[in-house]
């Protein structure tokens, strides 16, 4: 069981994320619509694995950011006559994650 999990793990790793997550929209729409057949499990479980993807390489970038944090002293001595740029908008730092939400409450539900 294990190796067929590390096996799935590394076929998926070796996929491009911008490419899984063309295919977002399309999977979500499925899984919104439930329907007990295989092919709505199927379409679920492709989404969680689109989702897996995009949250180990958010993962990565935080973990990798804070593990090598630039040092900005330098800089800033160099600019104090001038304003210091604005490092956090930097490619050095991950682009925060976003949230999805995987179904809506209606109305009614909020007020619970």
């Amino acid at each position: 069981m294990e190796n067929s999990l590390k096996k799935m793990a590394e076929q998926l790793d070796a996929l491009d994320e911008a490419s899984l997550l063309g295919l977002w929209e399309k999977y979500h729409n499925r899984v919104k619509s439930f329907e007990p057949t295989k092919e709505w499990e199927y379409a679920s479980l492709i989404l969680s694995m689109i989702q897996a993807v995009r949250w180990k390489n958010q993962l990565f970038n935080t973990k990798w950011a804070d593990r090598n944090p630039p040092d900005f002293s330098q800089d800033i001595q160099e600019s104090s006559e001038s304003e210091p740029e604005d490092y956090t908008k930097s490619n050095n730092y991950a682009e925060k994650g976003k949230v999805i939400s995987f179904f809506f409450k209606e109305e009614s539900d909020k007020d619970e």
